[in-house]
């Protein structure tokens, strides 16, 4: 089991994306709970970030939307840092 990590960025982001997207918010909290189990699960879709976002990661809510992060293994822990369109995200 994972720790999930709360940034102040990612909470205003999240609570701005629900608030736009509140048809998501089941997927939304799922994919949090599925990354708290195991990251790595092929649904989540999670893939390393190249370029000047090296060394983050990101898994994918859906098609169009995205949960960006830094994994600690060896801690257990993920750092959530923002969400949002592919384009707002990967900026």
């Amino acid at each position: 089991m994972y720790t999930l990590v709360w940034t102040a960025c990612f909470t205003r982001a999240a609570e701005k994306f629900v608030k736009h997207h509140p048809e998501l918010w089941g997927k939304f909290t799922t994919t949090l709970r599925d990354l708290e189990a195991d990251p790595f699960q092929p649904h989540l879709k999670h893939h390393h970030l190249t370029g000047k976002l090296k060394g983050i990661q990101a898994v994918s809510l859906t098609h169009s939307y995205r949960v960006t992060l830094t994994l600690l293994i060896t801690e257990k822990e993920i750092t959530l840092l923002d969400i949002g369109s592919h384009n707002d995200v990967y900026r």
